[in-house]
């Protein structure tokens, strides 16, 4: 039974995993408890060998608006130990969207700001509605997206992501595409069925293909050419073993 009152809601639709920010009174404002609920959902998908994909999305009309005033003032207030706490938590969230072996995918409606950005950016896909709007104000109360930095830049240019964060001020979701944040725009009238169709799609794929891929593109961040073309040899050689790449060997051969 789903408990509507939760701040983080976690449902299966066939094999897709929804996880669904759910204070929409508060424009879907990270706490700790969404927090360690998307953290639980990212688990629990981890868990389920029938799903393939992971949405996160967030009711209403945004999708997260960055951290709620009472975390705000919850930073202000800590001592330095209890920030590191804080801060490690919401890192072991970036890390664990990494971990998920199947994609994680950003379903941005309304606003993704501050730490919303930032979760959207941490995600291995990105989809928008054309009314949709992405930033990182954190600069405006002296804050740093310190962790984000790390994220945003494997996503866009030096200079585009130091200009996003630097300046503090919002993009529609066109232009995020046009930078590398955003995959997909779809127009907000079809967007549901233009992001059913985009998730479905890996349910026709290979799910050990597209984990192998998924940790092999982390892998080799960093690796120098030839160190990266020998990480993909092993992994070129594990894929070749694994039953899904012998069925599929099997059903080409017959057809031809």
């Amino acid at each position: 039974m789903i408990d509507e009152s939760s701040p983080v809601v976690f449902t299966i639709d066939g094999s897709a995993a929804h996880i669904t920010l759910n204070r929409p009174a508060k424009r879907n404002a990270l706490n700790d408890a969404m927090v360690t609920g998307v953290k639980k959902g990212l688990l629990r998908a981890r868990s389920e060998e029938a799903v393939r994909v992971v949405v996160i999305t967030g009711a209403g009309q945004d999708f997260c608006a960055g951290a709620d005033l009472e975390a705000l003032r919850k930073i202000s207030e800590a001592s330095v130990s209890e920030n590191v706490e804080d801060v490690r938590s919401l890192m072991e969230l970036f890390e664990l969207i990494r971990q998920v072996p199947v994609p994680v995918v950003a379903a941005v409606r309304g606003r993704a700001l501050a730490g919303g950005c930032g979760l959207a950016s941490a995600c291995d896909l990105v989809v928008a509605t054309s009314s949709a709007r992405f930033g990182y104000p954190e600069v405006k109360i002296g804050f740093v997206p310190a962790m984000v930095l790390a994220i945003l830049k494997r996503n866009v240019s030096e200079k585009r992501a130091f200009e996003l964060l630097t300046r503090g001020v919002e993009i529609s979701a066109e232009e995020a595409k046009q930078v590398g944040l955003v995959n997909q725009v779809f127009s907000d009238e079809t967007f549901d069925d233009e992001l059913n169709s985009y998730v479905g799609v890996f349910e026709k794929v290979s799910k050990s293909a597209v984990a192998l891929t998924k940790t092999l593109l982390h892998q080799t961040d960093g690796m120098a050419f030839t160190e990266a073309l020998e990480t993909g040899v092993d992994v070129n050689v594990i894929a070749r073993m694994t039953e899904d790449c012998q069925k599929g060997i099997a059903r080409f051969t017959r057809k031809g």
